[in-house]
């Protein structure tokens, strides 16, 4: 199973930073090669890097924005939800609904 969902997500998916330029896509509505610049810039990387996966892996590492494999101490789930959204400074409803019905003032 690990190794068809790191096949599926895959083109860059999580083990690079493909998830995060296809967010910037639908949630600001950017073209790609903007989508990937700003990426790049948040990320402090060069464009052509956010398709490394070992690059990437260090990065998301680094700013615990999580991976697909699981491992003790990485980020997961919510919480590198709520990372990538203050890396990429944008919002994300689900984290918007999690502070309203938990009371955070995150």
């Amino acid at each position: 199973m690990a190794v068809t969902h790191a096949i599926a997500a895959g083109m860059g998916g999580m083990r690079a930073a493909g998830d995060l330029v296809a967010r910037m896509q639908m949630s600001r509505g950017m073209r790609i090669g903007d989508a990937k610049a700003y990426v790049a810039e948040k990320l402090g990387v060069s464009p052509l890097e956010l398709s490394d996966p070992v690059v990437m892996n260090e990065v998301r590492d680094d700013l615990r924005l999580g991976m697909v494999r699981d491992l003790p101490g990485m980020a997961k789930g919510i919480e590198s939800k709520f990372r990538i959204a203050e890396v990429l400074g944008i919002e994300i409803n689900c984290l918007q609904r999690f502070r309203e019905r938990s009371g955070l003032k995150v």
